[in-house]
């Protein structure tokens, strides 16, 4: 604020200045001509013409300085005008606008600030109509999203769960028939009743994970995890294992997508690969994420089939929205290993690195 004061102050000197140099100019064509024409009188002294040559010289210099400040002041205040309309506008507040300051460039140029006012102000009322329009779609979204899973949910569990009860059910009914009748077959459907009852619960697991939150419920990617994991290994027989980067710094949605990823993954765990060992490795070597999931199990023959039951396809596409790769290495009684690469780019193109 000084300094705009100060450069004011100084615009105006500079105008009295020059207003000034241009009368003493003036005043000198002036008496040229007046003294070539012989208009002008020998003084009788020295004196009295020293005398009047600086009154003159007084009165022509204040006349040019008063016109100076006159003219730099009119001009300074409408400068004035337009800065404080740019300050308003600066705080986001359009609803000022600069008055008419004539016909010249200031003048015009108060004119152009005024449309672009104008349009700033149309702009930002579209800007925040569209980010009302897209509240709506997103939270039309979210609903649409909670009911699709709602509804993939009780599919599965109408196709997995449902089933296994039923089964448990009739075979229960068998086992009262043949246990005086044959006490060997009665055990026998008692294991098998143990065995589906396992299945069963491991279903039931395996769906619970689909019902953690989406968002993290605002934790950080190694902090959902973590707490994630030490829940599931409280409640299955498997020993779960993890190594997990507690610095890394990742975008929301990458990380969303990571999260389910393991969810997803665990999920096939618990129902398909009869593992004693499961391990979870997050780190980030260079500019680059990585997620790697393991587990002893039974692994399985990559084909299109169980692709699309064991939620493989799922996987690939959260890792292709946001850039990744993704492997997976399984095979007959050998066990499954999914490995995640993501690289991590700032908005600028360079590299997001961990905190120091």
């Amino acid at each position: 604020m000084l300094g705009y004061k100060r450069r004011l102050t100084n615009m105006i000197w500079r105008s009295m200045g020059e207003s000034i140099l241009l009368s003493f100019v003036l005043f000198g064509v002036v008496i040229y001509f007046l003294h070539s024409g012989g208009y002008l009188k020998d003084f009788a002294s020295w004196e009295e013409g020293v005398s009047f040559s600086l009154t003159l010289i007084g009165i022509v210099a204040a006349t040019g300085g008063v016109y100076g400040y006159w003219t730099s002041s009119k001009t300074t205040r409408r400068l004035e005008q337009i800065r404080e309309v740019m300050l308003s506008l600066e705080k986001g507040n359009l609803s000022r606008t600069v008055p008419l300051l004539g016909e010249d460039e200031i003048g015009r140029l108060g004119e152009q600030l005024n449309q672009i006012t104008k349009k700033w102000e149309e702009q930002v009322t579209t800007l925040q109509r569209l980010s009302s329009n897209n509240a709506q779609l997103a939270q039309k979204a979210k609903y649409s999203a909670i009911v699709e899973e709602r509804q993939r949910l009780a599919r599965e569990l109408h196709d997995a769960v449902s089933q296994q009860l039923f089964a448990i059910s009739m075979t229960a009914t068998a086992v009262g028939r043949t246990l005086d009748k044959d006490f060997d077959k009665a055990q026998r459907q008692i294991y098998l009743i143990e065995e589906m009852a396992s299945v069963a619960q491991s279903e039931m697991r395996a769906l619970l994970l689909h019902l953690r939150p989406v968002h993290l419920e605002g934790k950080r990617l190694s902090e959902g995890l973590v707490e994630l994991l030490q829940e599931l290994r409280a409640k299955v027989p498997m020993e779960i294992s993890w190594e997990l980067a507690e610095d890394i710094r990742l975008p929301k949605g990458i990380e969303d997508h990571l999260f389910r990823i393991v969810q997803e993954a665990m999920s096939n765990a618990l129902r398909h690969s009869k593992a004693n060992r499961l391990e979870i490795k997050l780190t980030q070597p260079g500019d680059t994420i990585r997620l790697s999931i393991r587990d002893d199990g039974v692994g399985f023959k990559l084909d299109e089939k169980k692709h699309a039951s064991y939620g493989i396809v799922t996987m690939k596409e959260r890792v292709n929205e946001i850039g990744g790769s993704f492997n997976i290495i399984t095979a007959p009684d050998k066990g499954t290993r999914i490995e995640i690469r993501v690289p991590i780019l700032a908005e600028g193109g360079d590299a997001i690195g961990t905190e120091d």
